[in-house]
């Protein structure tokens, strides 16, 4: 159930301004939206001028592509090929060094502090992402202390989304489009020819204070009435769906269905999915040494259960063919992660879709899976 700590206001546009100059006074590093490299990825903002003002994408599968909005929108896409988990969760950490000096030897942990984050335009779906990243990392007697510090300084901006995506399926997981927790406060942009202005919402005690020192009037019905139909809107514009009815007991007792070669055959197994996932947890560890030998790293750093030689033991790797490797992706994904942590590991954000360079669908290979029988093994 969404609490409510105060009712909803309303800012102008050019109020934006403020609230990032008081979240980088109170000694935030703001991440948000901005356009490079031809996406729209998240990196430290300066200013709202940074924000992707204008610009929208259209996405399908194994396509992407940045177009000029017809209007002003400041948050007129949908996700690119950045997660708010390469900041809680980042791709190479180092855990711990050695250093060697004459004969005497010094270990050290990784005492970097991270910086404070204010995240800005953190969609539905990426909030379900993070409490499921959450189930992973803070699971009671396996915390990881640097995940907890990051996640609990952070500040959240949520953002209610004004567009679906061509691979967005967000409302068959039960993950959007609309945010109704886990941030301090929500937007909505409320855009027409005649103004520009955000819908706030208030969802903790951190953003009550800071909407105090923010020009606000209170919302009224109208302004309600217009956030609901963009909403409204949204959810029937989705992209993609996927009927979750019954899809884990599918996927559990189809471990040897033709359609697992089928995607094999399709499948590069670059690992693109993993990458991109908003959910996906998946490490390796590597030490490190100078030519001279007088010091060592310890790091982590993001691996995939598409590479083979992540379930490599002693004799082999237990997931040596593509076929098996796509089998326990998808499985862990819609399945087996429900009986780890009682969820999905799906938000349904579509990211693997785009950026899977065959264009492998995530919800198409899912629901093949079950509508038609495997054939049965020969009696004889």
């Amino acid at each position: 159930m969404r609490k409510e700590l105060a009712s909803p206001v309303v800012i102008a546009e050019k109020v934006l301004h403020t609230l990032v100059c008081e979240l980088q006074n109170a000694g935030y590093s703001v991440i948000g939206p901005m356009v490079r490299d031809q996406a729209i990825i998240y990196d430290e903002l300066d200013s709202v001028a940074d924000l992707p003002k204008g610009w929208g994408d259209q996405q399908q599968a194994g396509s992407y592509r940045l177009v000029k909005r017809p209007d002003k929108a400041l948050f007129g896409y949908t996700v690119g090929p950045h997660s708010w988990k390469k900041f809680l969760h980042p791709p190479h950490l180092r855990l711990w060094s050695v250093r060697r000096t004459g004969n005497e030897v010094s270990f050290s942990h990784d005492e970097t502090p991270s910086p404070k984050y204010a995240f800005l335009g953190v969609r539905s779906c990426e909030l379900h992402a993070m409490a499921i990243q959450d189930k992973v990392f803070l699971q009671a007697g396996h915390e990881d202390a640097g995940y907890h510090q990051r996640r609990n300084d952070s500040f959240i901006i949520a953002l209610n989304c004004g567009e679906a995506g061509g691979t967005c399926f967000c409302t068959s997981m039960d993950t959007g489009p609309q945010a109704t927790g886990g941030f301090d406060l929500a937007l909505t942009e409320l855009l027409d020819a005649d103004r520009h202005d955000f819908l706030v919402e208030i969802g903790s005690e951190a953003g009550a204070k800071l909407m105090r020192d923010v020009a606000s009037r209170e919302a009224s019905a109208k302004d309600l009435t217009t956030a609901a139909n963009i909403l409204a809107r949204t959810a029937e514009n989705m992209g993609r769906h996927l009927d979750t009815k019954g899809l884990k007991e599918r996927l559990q007792e189809n471990p040897e269905h033709p359609r697992w070669d089928e995607v094999a055959a399709r499948c590069l197994s670059c690992s693109n999915c993993t990458m991109v996932c908003p959910t996906c947890f998946c490490t390796s560890v590597e030490d490190t040494a100078d030519l001279a030998g007088d010091t060592a790293e310890h790091s982590r750093h993001w691996d995939s259960c598409f590479n083979s030689d992540f379930s490599y033991i002693h004799g082999g790797s237990i997931h040596s063919s593509v076929k098996s490797r796509y089998r326990q992706w998808l499985t862990h994904k819609l399945a087996h992660w429900i009986d780890q942590f009682g969820t999905s590991g799906c938000v349904g954000c579509g990211r693997c879709i785009t950026w899977c360079p065959t264009g492998i669908d995530i919800t198409e290979e899912a629901a093949a899976i079950g509508s038609t029988a495997p054939p049965p093994e020969d009696a004889s």
